[in-house]
């Protein structure tokens, strides 16, 4: 594992048993940045976030690193944002068993823009992969978009959580267990980008009832520690005016 393409620096890790962290680093953007896509490797394998639909070709030369990409089986993604499934068309093209998984919310209002019929996983429920499996949890508006949801693998304790935990920079770690909530919360308060729910804190409960010790974020560093007091702290943060 390490760098699958010079030129833009894309690298591929593995994060947690058989979980993948695909980033490709964006040095241009003041401060710097990154965009991650989590691969699960297993029976039928499942890709969370595309990347937008200019990094179609880095995605998919990553993810041929592990496994053919003919064989992805799920393309998952938090909520509909360019950069969470942007490619997820040139995806399924290259991909003849995938299916987009997403929320109810997510399928009902944007079920057009897929090639492919989404399959649905309801709030609280569970797809097995193999030996990892995969549990849902609508969380609307957190933290942006009323179709917003977060998958949990439950062998590998890894919560997929999206934009939860951004950082800045683009030659972050692929795992870390330094402090990520200082930074995170720089970069929100700077951007704003959190929707300000009302139901955060119960939200910020049910996924931290997960005991999650693996923060698989989109952008920056995967976290590992104890990751409900880490979701807990955030909700405080979050719970502060």
């Amino acid at each position: 594992m390490g760098v699958t393409n010079q030129q833009s620096g894309t690298r591929i890790e593995e994060v947690a048993e058989r979980i993948f962290r695909i980033s490709t680093p964006f040095p241009d953007v003041p401060g710097g940045f990154s965009f991650n896509q989590y691969l699960i490797a297993d029976d039928q394998p499942l890709l969370y976030h595309t990347g937008p639909r200019s990094m179609f070709a880095l995605v998919k030369e990553a993810i041929a690193t592990v496994l053919p990409v003919a064989q992805l089986r799920f393309i998952g993604f938090s909520h509909f944002e360019s950069d969470e499934c942007g490619s997820i068309n040139d995806l399924l093209a290259v991909a003849p068993q995938a299916t987009p998984l997403c929320g109810q919310v997510n399928a009902m209002i944007n079920r057009d823009m897929f090639d492919r019929a989404p399959q649905v996983i309801a709030d609280g429920a569970t797809i097995s992969l193999g030996n990892h499996r995969v549990r849902w949890f609508d969380t609307p508006h957190l933290p942006h978009a009323w179709e917003c949801g977060h998958l949990f693998e439950e062998k590998t304790r890894t919560l997929l959580c999206g934009d939860l935990f951004t950082q800045g920079g683009s030659s972050a770690p692929a795992v870390t267990s330094s402090d990520i909530l200082e930074p995170s919360e720089a970069f929100r308060k700077q951007m704003d980008y959190f929707s300000h729910t009302k139901n955060v804190r119960s939200l910020m409960d049910r996924l931290a009832s997960t005991e999650p010790t693996t923060l698989a974020c989109m952008h920056g560093s995967a976290w590992q520690g104890n990751g409900a007091r880490l979701l807990r702290e955030l909700a405080d943060k979050l719970d502060t005016p």
